[in-house]
């Protein structure tokens, strides 16, 4: 081996592993000196709209870093549940519905938000008392409210005219009078394509929730609180009977639906139902599975269930600021009508023009342009309210099947007092039974 060569070439080696440790010193500095939070999502088509409004913050701090970790939801909740009660430094923006975060808050897991966050939150001009409200606890606002699932009506249009229909149904008496009308049928008289496809059949929990959002337009709730964090059964009464007798009479009188029928987004985009009660999402559905076909939406006649989404922010105390920073952010107006034109989901904000929106996909107008007497109601943020909707929704599959109770008030009054005291009885149980 030539001896000069190999003295050449250590110095050579020995210049090139300094560089390469002197980069990697100095990748490493610029990373920790860095500005950098992880957010945590339990819904991946956010993603993009994470890392959109990442790109925007880049201009004031450019050397933000951003991890985007969206996941399912329920994975995501246990993330969230693991994550929160080990504890850690790391400054963390998550997104958690706000029934979901109250456990949470209870047991001073989340930091409150700062100053400017809470006055931007508690400002009706940005949000109504609803979002404001679901963003709080005990009167302490602790999250940045964002988006929301809520209900309209979608409606065929094609069949409308059919039917001599110009406008949607504005009154619950409506839409039995319209079902009828758009109900279509065989030979035998037998319904093969539903006036207005009801959530009779499927997962336990929907039924329920979608039969309160009925009974919310009579002016009722499945669970009323004594607003001191107790709660009753609240449809043994008047708006519970005619919520059921709806259903029923549909089922059995009129006979424009029935629980073996295709039902919900699939039958409304295969033309096997005329119109049906859902949230925004469907409007994407449709544009991928069913692009031509002709329909509209429209809101309910009183109000809609709203399922409320928060941004929190967890992390080493003090250090903070640019997760919240983040948080505001996304409610920056460019960025909600990006939310909802590119992801679907409702912003929470008021006061925000969506109309470029809307001009290119009416169907969101009915979800973002809803009278300003429209009025929410959110799921309770309490521990067995899972199993009281799926106790509920049991028993009203057993009504949906049972033909004796159509018109016959005493029994639904009868029925209806038996489900309560099945509500009432596991709220007793959880302690939280009001009086």
């Amino acid at each position: 081996m030539n001896m000069q060569s190999s003295r050449t070439k250590a110095p050579a080696r020995a210049t090139l592993i300094a560089g390469v440790c002197g980069a990697f010193f100095m990748s490493a500095m610029a990373s920790a000196s860095a500005e950098t939070l992880t957010v945590w999502s339990g819904y991946p088509e956010m993603a993009p709209f994470y890392e959109h409004v990442a790109e925007g913050l880049k201009k004031k701090h450019p050397d933000l870093q951003v991890k985007v970790e969206a996941i399912a939801l329920r994975e995501h909740e246990k993330r969230v549940a693991l994550g929160l009660s080990s504890g850690g430094s790391d400054i963390t923006v998550i997104e958690l519905a706000g029934s979901t975060a109250t456990r949470y808050l209870e047991n001073e897991l989340l930091p409150k938000a700062p100053d400017d966050v809470a006055s931007f939150v508690k400002d009706p001009q940005n949000f109504g008392t609803f979002f404001s409200d679901t963003a709080s606890y005990d009167g302490t606002v602790y999250g940045m409210p964002l988006f929301r699932g809520q209900g309209a009506l979608y409606y065929n249009t094609e069949m409308f005219a059919a039917a001599g229909l110009t406008e949607p149904p504005k009154t619950m008496d409506e839409y039995s009078e319209y079902a009828s009308k758009l109900v279509q049928r065989d030979a035998s008289g037998k319904a093969t394509v539903s006036g207005w496809s009801m959530r009779l059949s499927g997962g336990g929990q929907g039924i329920a929730e979608k039969f309160w959002v009925n009974l919310h337009q009579y002016g009722g709730a499945l669970l009323e609180t004594d607003g001191h964090g107790k709660w009753k059964a609240g449809f043994a009464n008047e708006a519970g009977r005619k919520t059921l007798k709806q259903y029923l009479d549909n089922i059995f009188v009129a006979k424009t639906v029935s629980p073996e029928m295709p039902a919900d987004a699939d039958a409304f985009e295969r033309g096997q139902t005329a119109m049906f009660i859902r949230e925004s999402w469907v409007i994407g559905d449709i544009a991928k599975k069913a692009p031509n076909l002709k329909y509209a939406t429209a809101p309910l006649p009183k109000g809609s269930i709203g399922l409320p989404t928060n941004l929190y922010v967890a992390g080493e105390e003090g250090k903070t600021q640019i997760g919240w920073e983040f948080a505001k952010a996304t409610n920056e107006p460019e960025n909600l009508v990006w939310l909802l034109k590119n992801v679907g989901w409702l912003p929470n904000r008021s006061n925000v023009d969506y109309s470029s929106v809307t001009k290119e996909q009416p169907a969101f107008a009915a979800f973002v342009d809803y009278p300003k007497d429209y009025s929410f109601f959110t799921l309770p943020s309490i521990g067995p309210v899972e199993e009281i909707l799926t106790r509920v929704a049991a028993q009203l599959v057993i009504a949906f099947g049972d033909a004796s109770l159509a018109g016959d008030d005493a029994k639904i009054d009868a029925f209806l007092a038996k489900t309560a005291d099945e509500v009432n009885t596991i709220l007793t149980r959880e302690g939280l039974l009001a009086k």
